[in-house]
């Protein structure tokens, strides 16, 4: 048992004890909660943070798209400010020549007054005159009276004399008019000629284009074209002279050349190959090699078949070959075969209606573009590798000029090469013949125009002959002889360099000096 004091000792430790455990409890709970209140506050912190970045970032994404905004409304009221002035401009033109017409209308106006005013005043002098020549006739009347001493010839002589003076100018007025009927007639039978043989014959027309297309059975096919590293289609193009164009497009392959006997012949050639199965070098020169004489069978024939057609005989074999390759040429779409046969009837047709050969016009007619054929592989215009060619062949000398002429740029020597200007002419003005729209003609004569401009002291430049010719006007202070030679050929080069055209551009520089005086 313990004694009294050890208990007193036992309860107050047991009290010291539990105030102290009551302590740490409270001071354990305390310290928690402090912890607690700093983690909440950093939290609320950290989201308060977090909430003012999110703020910022939106603030400018909204301040950016703003901007985006803004920049294309401002773009966009760019380009309608463009367009106005655009149109500005075109109305400002338009109002140019709308006052320019109406000048021309009045000096037009002013022209006419002025004639009319100068025939009245003739008409006048011309009556005037009349009454002063019959108050002579009256005198010269009056003193034959008075004069009794003359014979009978002799006053018979003088009104003789007298009366054939008086008919000279009725006689001159009569030729006039008779010269004036007689080429009114002319000119009307001109034109029912050519109306007639445009009526009688009609034509129709193809276009060609530059590439054509080959069917493929499947995309495998295009790898056995190309071959190992390329070599299959290396070879093919190199044989045939054309680009072959292989791409995404499904079940076709695009041959590509200018020269459309190649193309047709690549054409051939290929589908020959793709349906043989075997491509590979020797088995695609040999096919091209079948493919080329096969063509050039076909050629001859079509050449034959166009002398048959017009009615032409005894043609150097030469020449049916060169007509069978216009087939394969086109002048702004139109066939030129088919272009020469309408030329060869129309100037047959017109030959019979003036009485003419019209045999020999319907050879001139066929013969006039047979230097289209060869312009690729001769330099000069078609007109004279033509009649080189038909020179070289022993042509007579009216169709050998007919082809050098009928663009008028030589003197005409006969009436066949008229004939034939005529029939091009309207071979080439028929309605669908042609597809060369009024924009790109003047889009290649302005192209011209604005090379030779572009050189320094030329003054003017003008396209003419269809864009064939040019002539350039240079500033005679600014340039020599020796100056003006060397812009001729520098734009001569600038156009082999620049442009892509059929034939030749003839360029002509013109420099002038003008010294002006006035005597007083």
């Amino acid at each position: 048992m313990f004694e009294p004091n050890q208990l007193i000792f036992l309860a107050v430790v047991c009290v010291l004890v539990a105030g102290l455990t009551f302590t740490v409890t409270k001071l354990i709970d305390y310290l928690r909660r402090k912890d607690a209140e700093s983690e909440a506050k950093r939290i609320v912190e950290q989201a308060q943070r977090e909430a003012e970045d999110l703020k910022r970032r939106t603030e400018l994404e909204l301040k950016e798209r703003d901007l985006q905004e803004r920049a294309a409304r401002e773009a966009e009221f760019q380009k309608i400010r463009e367009e106005l002035h655009q149109r500005e401009r075109a109305l400002e033109k338009r109002e140019d020549a709308v006052e320019e017409q109406a000048a021309q209308l009045r000096r037009q106006e002013q022209i006419v007054e002025t004639t009319q005013r100068r025939l009245s005043e003739r008409l006048e002098e011309v009556n005037r005159r009349k009454e002063e020549l019959q108050k002579l006739l009256d005198m010269q009347r009056q003193v034959l009276h008075e004069v009794s001493g003359l014979s009978r010839e002799e006053a018979t002589k003088r009104l003789l004399e007298l009366l054939e003076s008086q008919l000279q100018q009725e006689v001159g007025s009569l030729i006039l008019k008779y010269e004036q009927k007689l080429q009114e007639m002319c000119q009307q039978k001109s034109r029912d000629i050519l109306l007639t043989a445009i009526q009688r014959y009609a034509a129709a027309h193809t276009a060609e284009t530059t590439t054509s297309t080959v069917d493929i059975p499947n995309d495998e096919m295009k790898g056995r074209i190309i071959g190992r590293e390329g070599r299959n289609i290396r070879t093919f193009e190199k044989v045939t002279g054309v680009d072959v164009i292989i791409d995404d497009t499904p079940g076709v392959v695009i041959v590509s050349a200018f020269d459309a006997v190649r193309r047709e012949i690549a054409r051939i050639a290929l589908n020959k190959l793709i349906a043989d199965g075997r491509i590979h070098p020797s088995r695609i020169e040999e096919v091209v090699a079948e493919t080329q004489q096969e063509m050039d069978e076909f050629i001859r024939q079509t050449g034959q078949a166009a002398c048959q057609e017009v009615d032409v005989r005894g043609l150097h074999e030469r020449l049916v070959y060169m007509l069978g390759r216009l087939h394969f040429r086109t002048s702004y779409s139109q066939n030129v075969l088919r272009h020469s046969i309408e030329v060869a009837f129309l100037a047959g047709m017109i030959a019979d209606e003036l009485g003419l050969d019209g045999a020999l016009a319907r050879r001139c007619g066929l013969l006039h573009d047979i230097g289209k054929a060869a312009d690729h592989e001769a330099e000069g215009g078609h007109p004279k590798i033509g009649a080189d060619l038909l020179r070289r062949y022993g042509e007579p000398p009216e169709v050998i000029h007919a082809a050098a002429a009928h663009h008028e740029d030589l003197r005409v020597e006969n009436p066949y090469t008229v004939i034939v200007a005529a029939a091009d002419a309207c071979s080439a003005s028929r309605p669908g013949a042609r597809r060369e729209t009024l924009e790109r003609y003047i889009k290649r004569m302005e192209e011209l125009e604005s090379i030779a401009c572009s050189f320094p002291g030329v003054e003017q430049a003008y396209a003419i002959q269809a864009g064939r010719e040019l002539r350039v006007m240079v500033n005679a202070k600014e340039t020599t002889d020796e100056i003006a030679a060397k812009i001729c050929r520098d734009i001569a080069r600038a156009f082999e360099e620049r442009l892509n055209y059929p034939g030749e551009i003839k360029v002509t520089v013109l420099r002038e000096t003008r010294c002006t005086e006035i005597a007083r």
